[in-house]
């Protein structure tokens, strides 16, 4: 698919040259989207994403859901310790624990997924 198919988008395939090489300290030009580009990921830096955290999920029927009210308990697909799943972009990047930082619930990343993975999952 090229990328004109891909709405402007770069090529999976560009991308993971472009990890590698910012791994690997070089910087090159490239064009992407027919522009040019710095090879570095410093252009990607200002990015907003959009993280999220689950803890579990389940499946429920309309009539259960008008009948929820204060106090109502929804049973999740996960047992209590085992890992929260983070997601970057509605994409799973990482499992971990809740953790308290002062007054405010954190993560603690136990599972990172590969670099391979994320890139492989990207289009």
């Amino acid at each position: 698919m090229s990328n004109s198919d891909n709405a402007g988008r770069p090529d999976p395939e560009e991308i993971k040259e472009l990890l590698q090489d910012a791994q690997s300290g070089e910087l090159k030009h490239a064009v992407l989207g027919g522009q040019e580009a710095n090879r570095g990921l410093n252009f990607l830096y200002d990015i907003p994403l959009q993280v999220s955290v689950e803890i579990g999920r389940c499946k429920i029927l309309l009539r259960d859901l008008l009948k929820m009210g204060e106090g109502y308990v929804i049973e999740l697909d996960k047992l209590a310790g085992e890992p929260l799943d983070l997601y970057v972009n509605s994409r799973l990047i990482a499992r971990g624990e809740a953790v308290m930082v002062g007054e405010k619930f954190g993560i603690r990343l136990t599972d990172v997924v590969s670099t391979a993975d994320r890139i492989e999952n990207l289009g």
